[in-house]
């Protein structure tokens, strides 16, 4: 009988330390239980990591310095997003983003933090440079998760945030541009449009998003994300995508990693794709993997014709983020694109899968 217990015993301890080494390192496992598949991981030795959209590079470099100093992910990951807020050459985020369509920045922004499980967010917030340094404030100071609008605007005035015209002179160069050629349908001409052999009418804004996900997870195995933008040029007044969503724009747990996107939001707000990711890495599918069922996610319940191309495919573009707490990296996308990444070997720009090999058009 003692042998009989004591085989049975050191079958069980083989078999959980052979799933425990497999999973820490990420290995697909479709019988792996939620959330167990990182759970069981309990640290690693490599540097921190992060990834985040094709504008991040910069940022995800800064968000490892950060990590490596001590800094937790989530306030890595808003440092590495500020940057960006602060470029004005960057017109989707921050200083310098595209505009409503009544010539007004409206920004919105969220960060989630892995070790307390809590989350900050602003949405349809104006004259506020910084709007992720707001989602922090939001997260550590109050017991809400998502303020908007005036409240939001009132909120960071009362925390020091300063009020500047985030509107730059190529921002509002642009604005006026569309608001020229602004539909088809309507009887807004464009001057070019009215003379003889004049241009046809660009459609260069009809899905012109733009945004920055930035997901961290250090070197303990911690995990934090952040993502902003000024989301769709020339929305209508008050629209808020899906950036600021906690669970569509960005998502994380700190038993299994993070997830995030960028692109069309209605989508993503649809699919819920920064949960979903996470929800498929806990089953023990690689982040690219996860990215790409969020991405076939997407297509599914993309049915409305108008946003289909002649060949029945979405013609818009939308992508996702994601790293597991092993600190492995992915990225996925509709058509092909690149994103960010930082580790151990530094920060590079790198092609992410894409279930369309095109360029979107």
């Amino acid at each position: 009988m003692t042998d009989h217990v004591s085989r049975r015993r050191f079958l069980q301890a083989t078999a959980a330390s052979v799933a425990t080494s497999s999973l820490a390192v990420g290995a697909p496992s479709a019988k792996a239980p939620f959330p167990a598949s990182f759970a069981v991981h309990t640290g690693r030795v490599r540097s921190p990591v992060a990834v985040a959209s094709e504008n991040g590079k910069l940022a995800v470099q800064i968000a490892v310095e950060k990590m490596i100093a001590g800094y937790a992910p989530v306030d890595a990951a808003v440092a590495g997003v500020t940057v960006v807020e602060d470029d004005p050459l960057d017109d989707s985020v921050g200083l310098g983003g595209l505009p409503n369509e009544e010539g007004v920045v409206e920004l919105d922004a969220c960060v989630m933090d892995g070790p307390s499980g809590l989350a900050g967010a602003v949405g349809a917030l104006q004259n506020i440079q910084n709007p992720a340094q707001v989602a922090l404030k939001i997260m550590r100071h109050t017991d809400h998760v998502m303020l908007v609008g005036e409240g939001a605007l009132r909120f960071a005035k009362s925390y020091g945030f300063p009020e500047v015209n985030l509107l730059t002179e190529p921002s509002r160069q642009k604005w006026l541009e569309w608001r020229e050629r602004r539909g088809t349908l309507d009887k807004w001409i464009h001057p070019d449009e009215n003379t003889v052999g004049g241009k046809e009418w660009f459609t260069q804004w009809k899905h012109k998003t733009g945004t920055i996900h930035l997901g961290a997870v250090n070197a303990t195995g911690d995990v934090g994300s952040c993502t902003s933008t000024s989301g769709l040029a020339f929305k209508i007044p008050g629209r808020v995508g899906d950036s600021p969503i906690i669970g569509s724009g960005n998502y994380c747990d700190n038993d299994i990693g993070t997830g995030g996107g960028t692109g069309r939001g209605e989508a993503n707000i649809i699919a819920n794709g920064g949960a979903f990711i996470v929800q498929q890495m806990a089953l023990g599918i690689t982040p690219t993997d996860a990215c790409m069922a969020a991405v076939r996610r997407v297509v599914r319940l993309t049915k409305q014709k108008r946003l289909l191309d002649d060949k029945g495919r979405p013609s818009f573009q939308i992508k996702f983020y994601a790293i597991n707490k092993a600190g492995q990296i992915g990225s996925a996308g509709m058509y092909a694109d690149s994103y960010a990444r930082c580790d151990e070997n530094g920060a590079v720009l790198a092609d992410l899968a894409s279930l369309y090999h095109e360029k979107i058009k």
